[in-house]
């Protein structure tokens, strides 16, 4: 398994409910989650995969509905960092 974690300065608060709903439907998708520290208003985003591929075909799923709803005519934040973890222990 690996995490997908992404670091935001500050959180986006724009609606992103879209990426998580593209990204559920993809086999090998196990978690998704958006975390923001009300005290700085910065976060994190953190998806936890199966594997790689199934963490391309989740990225893939986002990118077409972001093309179907004409996400990129119009710019948007991107994360300060992003990182893939390989998840060691988990419940």
């Amino acid at each position: 398994m690996i995490a997908r974690v992404a670091v935001w300065e500050p959180m986006p608060d724009d609606d992103r409910d879209w990426v998580l709903e593209a990204a559920a439907g993809v086999p090998g998708v196990h978690a998704a989650y958006h975390l923001v520290d009300p005290a700085t208003g910065n976060g994190l985003s953190i998806a936890f995969f199966e594997d790689e591929a199934a963490a391309e075909a989740a990225r893939q799923a986002i990118v077409k509905r972001a093309g179907e709803i004409g996400w990129h005519d119009v710019p948007h934040q991107s994360p300060a960092a992003e990182t893939i973890y390989q998840v060691m222990r988990h419940t």
